[in-house]
């Protein structure tokens, strides 16, 4: 194998740290990855800084023992590099590097006065997970360290910082710190004023400098290879792709940065993405974000999806094991996907909700995991597994219904991809039972964002002059990609739709739940 007609994605996602090598024809030909999981410390949801180092380090080393096994050579080097994470949260810096405050994830929902102010005064919906509403909370809430903040960034902009020396990311994963301007490409100059006239901090001087796919986001150094590597086989000297969040990592996996396109990434958190050509009004469920290249996306991000699911499925997985019959995880969630699909369309009269913490789009500062029946409801095994995959679904249907319902936005294409479309079938036909259109999953589906950041690192270096980055996902890597598209049956929407209607009635039972658990 030619290691210079590589490209590697790296992803730190929630639950998994992955990374995806793939070839000149852009297929997937060696992987690695590492499980992990965030941790609330004194009421915040965080990563620890070595939990982040060992998490890489091992996910990187993974992936060179695939190579090792798989083509008996060394991996001393690739064709070019990108890395991406979940997006927003914080990390602040002063001006020697030093970290002032503990890596705060977009799961947090502690910034509710901070974003309410900003999208008042911004007249753009900032959410409570971005990190200028976590910057604008320290400085309401006084914290001490703020005004030594020199650089702040994301998870995806410091592993990039340390791999390159360069404070700088992709356009997309910036348009989940500060609203963009999509046709400069960078922080929105007017609203940058209104925050230096609210707080006398000028974000245009610590935020990351911001570029666009098909930029060079500098070069692998010496100490990043160390960083990645410290076993020293890796050499320095790739061309690294600026950095991106999931959200532009999972457009790229899934082909869909045109305008009327649009996917849904779902695993420990869910999220819709449309590329819209027109302006939005101000929704507090939808974000307004960008494509790697900078065109206007409206998101609906929710911050729960596969958490509950997960948890039911350990447990099953302990009952199995003490009556003799082990299962792992994945079995059991194979099982749980199957078993749905025979259960009624509405989960005959069961509830859950999924919340393992706050939901923006709910207006829930906190959550509380729950599973509720009457006494009269068809408790059955396929009715209870179904029940959990569509209240995985029913946060980001109340939002969609907003793009789609009030916005009039129109859809073309919708891709998935991500864990919970792992099992066959299932969570395809029903997030197109939740949607009311047809899912398409592609063969590569499964490799997620370190695909798609992989991809950003091959259009970097192997675009043509002039093509655009859907020019060249289009004709270069999924010209010929084999996709499955399913249509959910009727019976199965108007289901959705009747679960949905029994759930939104029952909110105030979570927020009870919250408020007294």
């Amino acid at each position: 194998m030619d290691l210079k007609k590589t490209a590697l994605g790296i992803e730190l996602g929630s639950t998994r740290i992955k990374a995806v090598l793939i070839d000149d024809r852009h297929l997937p030909i060696a992987s690695g990855d590492f499980e992990w999981e965030n941790q609330l410390v004194d009421g915040i949801w965080t990563y620890s800084m070595q939990a982040i180092h060992t998490g890489l380090r091992a996910c990187f080393a993974a992936l060179r023992e695939d190579v090792k096994t798989h083509f008996g050579q060394e991996l001393t080097t690739v064709g070019a590099i990108g890395v991406s994470a979940m997006m927003h949260g914080y990390l602040p810096f002063d001006k020697d590097g030093k970290q002032l405050a503990g890596f705060r994830t977009w799961r947090n929902t502690i910034t509710g006065e901070a974003a309410e102010k900003l999208t008042e005064v911004l007249g753009f919906n900032i959410p409570q997970r971005w990190s200028i509403a976590h910057l604008y909370q320290a400085v309401l809430n006084r914290e001490e360290h703020v005004k030594d903040v020199a650089f702040l960034t994301t998870l995806a902009g410091y592993i990039h910082w340390q791999l390159t020396g360069e404070k700088l990311m992709g356009v997309g994963e910036a348009s989940g710190m500060f609203p963009i301007d999509s046709e400069a490409l960078d922080y929105d100059a007017a609203m940058a004023d209104k925050f230096l006239s609210m707080t006398g901090v000028d974000v245009r001087k610590i935020l990351p400098c911001v570029l666009k796919a098909g930029d060079i986001g500098g070069h692998l150094t010496p100490a990043g290879a160390r960083f990645l590597d410290p076993t020293g086989t890796l050499r320095a000297g790739a061309p690294v792709a600026p950095c991106e969040g999931d959200a532009g990592t999972g457009m790229a996996a899934t082909n869909s940065v045109r305008v009327r396109t649009g996917n849904v990434s779902a695993g420990t958190s869910d999220f819709a993405m449309v590329v819209t050509d027109k302006k939005l009004g101000v929704h507090r469920e939808i974000d307004m974000v960008t494509t790697p290249d900078g065109a206007p996306v409206a998101m609906v991000h929710c911050n729960n999806c596969t958490s509950d699911l997960n948890a039911w499925a350990d447990l099953f997985s302990q009952f199995a094991a003490a009556a003799g019959v082990p299962m792992k995880r994945g079995q059991v969630l194979d099982l749980m996907f199957r078993k749905a699909l025979e259960g009624d369309a509405d989960c005959g009269g069961l509830l859950s909700f999924n919340y393992f913490s706050g939901e923006g789009v709910t207006d829930l500062d906190g959550g509380r995991p729950l599973f509720i029946r009457t006494p009269d409801a068809a408790f059955n095994l396929p009715n209870f597994m179904r029940t959990h995959i569509l209240s995985a679904l029913a946060t980001l249907k109340i939002g969609l219904d907003i793009l789609t319902g009030e916005e009039q936005v129109e859809i073309d294409k919708l891709y998935g991809h991500g864990g919970f479309f792992k099992a066959p079938i299932t969570g395809q036909r029903l997030l197109s039972a939740a949607v009311g259109a047809p899912v398409s999953l592609m063969e590569t589906a499964g490799e997620g964002g370190p695909y798609g950041m992989a991809l950003l690192a091959a259009y970097m270096v192997r675009k043509e002059e002039g093509e655009s980055l859907a020019d060249f996902l289009d004709s270069k890597v999924f010209a010929g990609a084999k996709s499955s598209t399913l249509m959910a049956e009727e019976a199965d929407v108007e289901g959705f739709n009747a679960f949905l209607a029994k759930y939104k009635k029952a909110l105030p039972v979570e927020r009870a739940a919250v408020e007294a658990v």
